[in-house]
């Protein structure tokens, strides 16, 4: 998981490695504003699936921690489990919420693009 982050990074970092979507049409008359949404929002997806990681890495911790906990077999460990498996559960929640973020702010961006062509396409079509 961590080295395809990496890479999915890596191609985010990249300033002409983005989708076309990042290049200016020639609807946009030229507005950097576009530009500047575009990157804004790439580096959104970036910060969102760089909070995704952390918790799934917190959640690697703690799953060894429960098995630690589960093997030694003393009551102590086996109730500070309780706690632990329900840090999990949260966790797992979060990023759930960060996915449906990252899918809701996709679609909108997309949609918005789509918007955008199809009322330039009416604009020429009425001039």
């Amino acid at each position: 998981m961590e080295d395809t982050f990496k890479r999915h990074r890596q191609t985010l970092d990249k300033p002409h490695s983005l989708t076309t979507n990042d290049r200016r049409r020639p609807h946009d008359n030229g507005d950097l504003s576009t530009e500047e949404g575009n990157s804004e929002m790439w580096n959104n997806f970036s910060n969102r699936f760089r909070q995704v990681q952390l918790v799934l890495n917190r959640n690697r911790s703690l799953t060894q921690q429960v098995n630690a906990n589960h093997q030694s077999r003393t009551n102590d460990n086996m109730v500070q489990n309780v706690s632990l498996i329900q840090e999990l559960n949260g966790n797992i929640s979060k990023v759930v919420s960060l996915y449906s973020d990252i899918s809701t702010n996709f679609s909108t961006m997309f949609g918005q693009e789509n918007d955008a062509i199809g009322e330039e396409t009416n604009n020429q079509r009425h001039h």
